[in-house]
């Protein structure tokens, strides 16, 4: 089955969708005296983290009440589609984290959702339970092709980031680790420190705390570079995998009922957000580089990003779950 990737550009010009927008809607004020930024995921994971430090700082940039909402299921698609539907009045924001694999289309960025600005981007770490760990991945690995059965690994849902890295592990280590989808980052992370599941890629900021508690056992991480905040624990790469490399990104979207010029001052809002210390402080605890940049830009980044995965899915090489 072809799968749709969320928020891919390729597949759209770089065109505004403002003129989506119905004449009732644009003439509507928006935002309102609040703003519901919905989160497609549980309470937890990186992504509400990181959304609600967000929203903290952009009531602060522009006076309004802001408020997060966690409408987790279907991978975050139901989220997608609650906001997609919804008009200009009712004041939604929404995280969409990527890359974002689906086996059926949802709405996307530039097509049923407006652009408004990359938030993060940053690491996964691969971790397991303290006790009875191995020493590296690299051990990790071996068992895992000797006994693959003994062997799954947790993740924020289907077709996520997490997903994907986790497949294109299985890719690279010629492993057939089982992946299990969570509703979110939290409830993965409660499972594997409590050892229900021998391993869960995630995001750095839901896990850095069990790390550093000693409640989980870090392996190691799925970007490039290492993170300052665990600076011993090596990549992926460096355990013996050249070029292995995944990243995952948060952006902010909104309905395409709601203007570019209604939009526009959300977005110099939430480049103020995050460089603020606290925005700032959480990412880089987390790892993260802070977004900003412009709508255009946001989409311009997706298109990039997503190329890679679109290949590499097309080709049969990474096989995801309906």
């Amino acid at each position: 089955m072809k799968f749709a990737i969320q928020c891919c550009a390729m597949l759209l010009s770089i065109a505004m969708p403002a003129a989506a927008a119905t004449a009732a809607d644009s003439n509507t004020q928006w935002p309102a005296k609040q703003i519901t930024w919905v989160v497609g995921f549980v309470p937890g994971g990186t992504a509400d983290v990181l959304t609600r430090i967000a929203a903290q700082e952009l009531a602060r940039q522009t006076g309004l009440n802001v408020i997060v909402e966690n409408r987790p299921g279907a991978s975050g698609a139901i989220a997608l589609q609650l906001v997609a539907r919804s008009k200009a009045a009712d004041g939604y924001l929404l995280t969409v984290p990527g890359p974002l694999i689906y086996p059926t289309p949802q709405p996307d960025i530039g097509r049923e959702l407006a652009p408004v600005m990359l938030m993060a981007q940053g690491p996964m770490v691969i971790v397991g339970p303290a006790r009875n760990a191995k020493n590296s991945l690299q051990d990790v690995l071996a068992d895992a092709r000797r006994q693959p059965e003994a062997w799954s690994y947790g993740s924020s849902g289907n077709g996520t980031s997490q997903n994907l890295a986790g497949e294109l592990l299985n890719q690279y280590a010629g492993t057939r680790i089982v992946h299990v989808p969570y509703k979110g980052g939290g409830q993965a992370v409660a499972d594997v420190a409590g050892g229900q599941i021998p391993l869960a890629i995630l995001g750095s900021a839901p896990v850095m705390p069990q790390i550093k508690s000693g409640a989980l056992k870090a392996y190691a991480v799925t970007t490039p570079y290492r993170l300052d905040s665990l600076p011993d624990l090596p990549t992926v790469e460096e355990s013996g995998f050249k070029g292995y490399a995944a990243t995952q990104w948060f952006s902010v979207a909104a309905s395409n009922a709601i203007t570019s010029d209604q939009l526009e001052p959300i977005n110099a809002a939430l480049r103020a957000a995050v460089a603020t210390p606290a925005f700032k402080a959480a990412v880089d605890n987390a790892g993260m580089l802070a977004g900003g940049g412009s709508r255009e830009d946001l989409l311009k980044f997706i298109q990039a990003d997503n190329a890679k995965w679109k290949a590499l899915i097309d080709s049969g090489a990474v096989k995801l779950a309906n």
